[in-house]
């Protein structure tokens, strides 16, 4: 099975998810980033894949960084370079026999450019989609986990309880006679 890559337009799903917008419009620019990636994460250790989000140095000018936050790379680009030039050539790069890369964005031009190169594509909304599932996903999960070892607040164990069945029978006939 090939390694499964998502790359992540960064800004451009903060332009798009409604609590991203949301904080992007109260000029909480760095909270919608930490949300996006906490989101992110939780998606990429549910389904097993690597996800690298990659952001304009644009809007955080003078940063050129990369880094790991919340079990994700997350990428600043250069000063002058914008992400979508950064995720063409990076989806380009990495999209071999071996890994099949899928680039999150809503831009068109980049998309033709990332088919081109044979990656995957999602739209902003389909991914937001995706990751609502996911949470739907894991909340079942863990409900279903927390039932599995449920067990009612009884101090007799399984042999106890056989033993006092078998008393309560002995009673019972008892009393019948």
């Amino acid at each position: 099975m090939k390694k499964q890559i998502l790359i992540v337009d960064g800004y451009n799903m903060i332009g798009f998810w409604p609590e991203l917008v949301r904080l992007k419009n109260q000029e909480r620019l760095e909270d919608a980033r930490d949300l996006l990636l906490k989101r992110l994460s939780s998606y990429a250790k549910y389904e097993g894949i690597e996800v690298i989000v990659v952001f304009d140095a644009q809007l955080v000018p003078g940063v050129t960084q990369s880094y790991r936050k919340h079990h994700l790379e997350v990428i600043f680009t250069e000063e002058g370079t914008t992400a979508d030039t950064y995720i063409e050539k990076m989806a380009g790069e990495l999209n071999n026999v071996l890994t099949q890369v899928t680039v999150a964005t809503s831009d068109l031009a980049e998309q033709w450019v990332i088919f081109s190169q044979g990656a995957l594509r999602v739209s902003a909304r389909e991914l937001y989609k995706l990751l609502e599932k996911n949470d739907k996903n894991i909340e079942n999960h863990q409900k279903e986990l927390k039932f599995s070892h449920f067990r009612r607040n009884s101090p007799w164990d399984n042999e106890q309880l056989i033993l006092l069945n078998q008393k309560l029978t002995e009673l019972s006939q008892k009393k019948k006679k």
